[in-house]
């Protein structure tokens, strides 16, 4: 009988390498080094200025091991940000359950919305590999992304029920303003260093949504 001489992991797709990733420690110890070399590149050079090799180089790794498992640099970068997706999927479906009155339950209170605190919380853990993404040798199409599934998601929820989905105009006006501005905030947080505690920006959010033009803006 004759045997291919392509090794087993020579075949794994991208999911596959992800679901060894969790029980081979090796595996594990790769992804993780090309995703910190990755991240200091992208901060360094932009995604356009580096290449492959650049990337094996600083993670201390061959180009083979990194062929095994991805195309080229853009494929191992969507992994990472699907990975973070996946993550933020979860955020959307509690937001979906979340309505005006428990904001303004936890708002009458000066207590931050605990969704929202693990929200930020979350961010912070992936604050680095945000940081770089979002940033201006990034990838643009990540930002939109973030905006729909966490910030889209959030005001969707808020809304009255008869709105929630409605294909009104301005309905999809109003969402995509409100959005693309909490999308802003967090840009914001990250790229000042995540100053604030979680529970501080939970508080910032829920402040925002009420605050009117020509009012006071302190907390």
């Amino acid at each position: 009988m004759a045997y291919s001489s392509v090794s087993a992991v020579e075949v794994l797709t991208r999911e596959d390498s992800f679901v060894y990733a969790a029980t081979d420690p090796r595996i594990a110890r790769s992804k993780a080094a090309l995703r910190e070399a990755l991240i200091a590149l992208m901060e360094e050079r932009g995604l356009e200025g580096f290449t492959v090799g650049d990337l094996c180089t600083r993670a201390g790794l061959n180009r083979g091991t990194f062929y095994n498992h991805f195309k080229d640099k853009e494929d191992l970068l969507a992994s990472f940000e699907d990975e973070v997706m996946e993550g933020l999927e979860a955020f959307r479906i509690k937001m979906q359950e979340l309505e005006i009155r428990d904001l303004l339950k936890y708002r009458a209170r000066k207590r931050p919305l605990p969704v929202l605190v693990e929200l930020f919380d979350y961010l912070r853990k992936e604050g680095d590999f945000l940081h770089a993404v979002l940033g201006p040798g990034g990838d643009v199409r990540f930002g939109p992304r973030l905006r729909e599934v966490v910030c889209g998601g959030l005001i969707r929820s808020l809304l009255h029920e008869r709105y929630r989905e409605s294909d009104d105009a301005f309905v999809g006006y109003y969402i995509a303003y409100f959005a693309g501005a909490y999308l802003g905030v967090i840009d914001q947080w990250i790229k000042t260093g995540m100053r604030e505690s979680s529970e501080e920006m939970a508080l910032v959010a829920m402040r925002l949504f009420f605050i009117k033009p020509g009012e006071a803006i302190k907390m």
